[in-house]
Parts: C-alpha cells; structure tokens; sequence
C-alpha cells in the first residue's frame, strides 16, 4: 500500500477556495479519517486523490509517484483505488457477487480467479452464504459491506470512503464502524475516511485530519487532537472543547504559566509569550467549595449520563460557557467556583496552517510531544 504525500494542494471553483495549500503525508497502512465542518473541503480533497478532481496547484504522490500535479496527471481507473460512497452505488439488477464481480471482469481476470476473489472478499466483510441476493433484499448495512467488497475485491492501493455512514441509524453506524476497523487492520490496506462526526473519526481512525475553511488545521493520532489541540478552531471542535482567554507569562520545556483573569495557573502547552488560549473538557474541571481558578454563575443543567451536566458562565472575565457534571440538581443562578485538573494552553495566533505530518507538528506552530499530567 503507498504512502501518501500531497505538497501544496489548491483548488478552486469560480470565486470559492476549496482548498489552500494542503499538504500531509501519511504512512502506509494508516487509517486517516478528513473530519471537519461543512464546506471546510475534506470532500473536494478526497476526489483529488481520486482523480475526479484536478488540482489547480500543488502535487499528489501515491509513493515516489506522482498521479497529479504540473507534471503529470494519472486517471482515476490507473490509480488502482477502492471507492465507497455515501450512496453505495450498487446495480441494482445484478446479485451481491455480480456487483463485486464487474470491476473484476474490466481488470479481465479469468472466471476461476473471480469466483476465488469473489468468496474472499465475502468472508472479510462478513456476506459469505448472501453471494445470490439482490441489493433490495439487503439490509443498509449489508449494503454497504457489499460496496466496500467491490472495493477490495480489485485489491487497490487505496480504498476511500466519503461519508459511507450517513444513510446508516445510529445502530448500523456503530456495528460498521467495528467492521471498519477489523477489514482495515484484516486487509492493511490505507484507508482515507470523509466525514464531519467526530465520533466516527476518533473511533475508527489511526489519524485525523481536521479541516476548516479550505486548510488543514492539525493532523495527529485522536489522543493528540483531544489532548494537545494546535489551533483555537480545532480545540473548541474536538470533543466538544472550549477555550478560555489567557495571557503567557513563561513557557518552558513544554510548561507554561498563564493569568486567567487575576488568578496564575500552571500548565502543559508550548504557547509563546503573550496572548493565547487555554483549551479544556469537561472532564477538567472539577468544583470546588472556594478559592477556585474560575468563577462562575450557573444558567442551567441537563440530565446526562449519570449526572447534572452543568452549565457555567463566568463570572469575573469574558469567555463563553462552560460546562461541568455535578451530581446533584441546583438553582439557575447558583455561583459555582471552578478547579482546572488539566487542560492545554495554546497560542494566540493563525495556528495549523503550515505543512503537516502524522506527528501533529507544523511549521506554523509546535504542538509539545509530553502527555497531559
């Protein structure tokens, strides 16, 4: 399977930037999930890497190969790539098996060597025994699993996946992203996977691309994301985070001191000197009875979970809600001091838009390699 590199891709449509130069690089074998709001350009990227799209500028390279750029540009059908879409785009006349056995008659295999990739792609997706039946008498999921067989069956370099959840209830969603994961880590085919729930990507995916607007934002493991976030957008996007206003007084070996209002806290980040943003969940805060980092006034609860997810304004500097289980049911209004157990401080500036590998660093900005204490 190759390693795909993209070097500076840009692509317009009219007066709209898709993409601005987008570059990643990620390893073979990897399951890389393009996440982010509509309209950022994970699906204009996905079908530059297909070849349904051309690149105005920049470089694709399937290995040392380039398929797209100034210099050459291989077709879709040459690219030996695995499609699944959101639709399944099955015929729907033809069996399970003849849908799986079209691409493999256009690749001109002989009939015993079809029959054979035919019943092995059956059993890694799980269809064995259902080889007769027609698209209707299939349930969504089965559906879906016959469309990523036709994929694998050709045995491409890539096998991308734009959006193929939607149409699924929540039920199938979670039962094919299991299968995901075990044909993926089955086939150790690289797998680039479109979609805009940041559930599915953090549980399926090796790594995750966050996109807005047209630029790549971060790429990095989900734990990397979650944790060390390298931009405000992708710190209050990823797992529902939220950020809060600091000023930088030291930053050291990975360790910063910050003035949140008049209170100093210490805390992991690489944020230079000066303005920035401290970034948290949920789970950071716990509260306390006084003397906490963060005053706040409660404006109101949700059952959730167990407990009385809160809702917190604060009350002494200017930043948005933010939210903390309680375990009992108290009154709008109710002043709540705050304690932050964790959380990540980040720069000021327009992070994540350099260059990026697998390993979250950027020549924007430095996200520091310690884990969250």
């Amino acid at each position: 399977m190759p390693r795909l590199t993209l070097k500076a891709i840009s692509k317009r449509f009219d007066r709209f930037q898709a993409l601005d130069a987008v570059s990643l690089a990620i390893p073979d074998g990897a399951f890389l999930a393009l996440l982010g709001p509509s309209g950022c350009g994970k699906t204009t990227l996905l079908r530059l890497i297909a070849g349904l799209e051309v690149p105005d500028h920049g470089e694709i390279r399937f290995d040392e190969h380039v398929v797209a750029g100034s210099s050459a540009f291989v077709p879709p059908e040459q690219r030996r790539i695995g499609m699944v879409f959101q639709s399944y785009a099955l015929w729907p006349t033809m069996s399970v098996r003849g849908n799986i056995e079209f691409g493999l008659k256009v690749a001109r295999l002989t009939a015993q060597e079809r029959a054979a990739r035919i019943d092995e792609v059956l059993d890694v997706v799980g269809l064995r025994g259902l080889g007769d039946r027609r698209p209707h008498e299939l349930s969504g999921g089965q559906r879906q699993r016959v469309a990523l067989a036709r994929s694998l069956a050709t045995r491409p370099q890539l096998i991308l996946l734009d959006e193929p959840l939607a149409n699924l209830d929540a039920h199938l969603r979670e039962t094919m992203l299991a299968e995901f994961r075990r044909i993926h880590s089955l086939t150790g085919a690289t797998f680039v996977f479109v979609t805009h729930d940041q559930d599915e990507a953090m549980a399926v995916a090796s790594h995750v691309a966050v996109m807005d607007r047209g630029r790549l934002e971060q790429v990095g493991t989900p734990e990397e994301l979650y944790r060390r976030p390298a931009s405000p957008m992708v710190a209050r996007f990823i797992g529902r985070g939220r950020t809060l206003p600091v000023r930088v007084v030291r930053s050291e070996g990975g360790q910063t001191r910050v003035m949140l209002g008049q209170q100093f806290l210490d805390m992991p980040g690489d944020a230079p000197v000066g303005y920035g943003w401290l970034s948290f969940h949920a789970s950071d805060l716990r509260r306390v009875a006084e003397g906490g980092h963060l005053k706040t006034e409660l404006v109101g609860q949700v059952f959730q979970n167990g407990a009385f997810l809160s809702h917190c304004l604060p009350s002494e500097i200017d930043g948005d809600v933010v939210s903390v289980p309680l375990a009992e049911r108290l009154a709008p209004g109710t002043p709540i001091d705050l304690a932050f157990t964790g959380g990540w401080v980040i720069g000021d500036g327009d992070t994540g838009h350099g260059a990026v590998d697998v390993t979250g660093r950027s020549s924007a900005c430095r996200p520091a390699v310690i884990s969250l204490r």
